[in-house]
């Protein structure tokens, strides 16, 4: 459906700007003079007029330009709205008055219009699902079902500011090395195909007995100046297999989720960052009124994890069947012990939730300490790396030089 850009006078001749979704100009118009607005200026948007659909018909709500921080901030305004006593709809408006976000302010539109006219918020919100997932729709309408819909919001704004948060120190430890290794490598490809051929090049045409080093140096560099291209041919196809294998094959996405929690050095941090990403999500469902089951079958489907998923997915079916969630947690093997120790204390005393968050908490600062200590130890091992490489080719290259020093004198 279209969606406006529109300025319009209240009835008191007070100027209002807002965007309405209508399936044409007059229907625009129409609605707005149902709401006592009387539009002076109406106008498609960009992104209509270029013929793009809009999310609520298509599903499709620009997931890459709307941000986990993006959505965070919302809800936590919304929220101060809301806990301030302002109305749905007037604490709606406001949002979509303020959001600087362009695709955000327009999703904002079309949900306090489908609100406006009786829709509750967890209808609005499904028209989006490639913003709001399940896991934030399930906890808004346990928020809706108990009256208590700002604190819920208030919970969500904490666990979506928790995750970024936790995603950004990561991203923040690994982009260091991440930049060394990439700039080393192409520094490194560039020496060995375009300048030591042209050093070695001096060697060949004396005809003289190389050393083994350098005769290895120089079929190396042969091999990259000849086929450099076929070499970033075979790196791009194989990148690309890899992400198809792990994206649209389940049997590769098994096996690379399994990789990851067994690798030798990143396996401990990626299964404390799954264990931290169920306990939190866990505790947040169940301490905003979402029943266990239904708990347990969203986080498993946002835990990000296919070896992880499947074990929630077999606890679910035996807590159905009426027995514990940490005696079924515990037959898994996947589950740390101290998880399902804290887990069942949980149980017990009646306050899983407050267990959950103090596991979430304990395995979020162990994964962060984990990362740093790991990107403190990768720093020097790739330096000395890269210095064995450079030393190499230095060596390869001085000693033919020493040799023949040798043979002149």
């Amino acid at each position: 459906m279209p969606v406006y850009e529109y300025s319009a006078l209240d009835d008191r001749g007070r100027k209002q700007q807002g965007l309405i979704d209508a399936g044409s100009v007059a229907a625009a118009r129409q609605k707005l003079r149902e709401r006592d607005v009387f539009p002076v200026e109406l106008k498609e948007t960009a992104d209509d007029k270029n013929g793009k659909t809009h999310a609520a018909e298509t599903g499709f709500a620009l997931p890459k330009k709307i941000r986990l921080r993006d959505i965070a901030s919302v809800t936590r305004q919304l929220a101060t709205l809301l806990g301030a006593g302002l109305p749905l709809v007037p604490s709606l408006s406001t949002l979509v008055a303020q959001t600087a976000h362009p695709e955000m302010k327009k999703t904002l539109a079309q949900i306090k219009d489908d609100v406006n006219e009786g829709s509750s918020l967890t209808q609005a919100l499904s028209h989006f699902p490639r913003i709001f997932p399940p896991f934030y729709m399930n906890m808004v309408r346990a928020g809706e079902a108990s009256g208590a819909i700002h604190l819920v919001l208030e919970r969500l704004a904490d666990f979506s500011e928790s995750q970024q948060a936790l995603q950004t120190k990561i991203r923040s430890a690994m982009a260091y090395p991440l930049f060394m290794f990439f700039i080393g490598s192409a520094v490194l490809f560039f020496m060995v195909t375009f300048v030591v051929p042209k050093i070695t090049k001096i060697f060949s045409e004396m005809h003289q007995t190389l050393p083994v080093i350098t005769i290895v140096l120089i079929a190396v560099s042969s091999f990259f100046q000849s086929f450099w291209w076929l070499i970033l041919i075979v790196v791009i196809v194989a990148f690309v297999g890899f992400r198809f294998s792990i994206t649209k094959t389940v049997k590769g996405r098994y096996s690379w989720d399994k990789l990851k929690i067994k690798a030798p050095v990143f396996g401990p941090v990626n299964e404390k960052i799954a264990m931290a990403r169920f306990s939190r999500t866990l505790g947040t469902l169940l301490q905003s009124g979402v029943p266990l089951l239904s708990a347990l079958d969203i986080v498993r489907n946002v835990v990000n994890n296919q070896l992880v998923a499947d074990e929630i997915g077999r606890a679910a079916k035996d807590v159905e069947e009426g027995q514990s969630l940490s005696s079924t947690l515990a037959r898994s093997g996947l589950f740390p012990p101290i998880t399902i120790e804290m887990i069942s204390v949980g149980e017990q005393s009646g306050n899983m939730e407050a267990m959950l968050y103090k596991i979430a908490d304990a395995y979020e600062r162990e994964a962060e300490a984990s990362v740093v200590m790991m990107t403190s130890l990768l720093e020097p091992v790739m330096v000395l790396m890269m210095g064995l490489i450079v030393a190499f080719i230095v060596i390869s290259v001085l000693l033919p030089i020493f040799e023949m020093n040798q043979l002149v004198r």
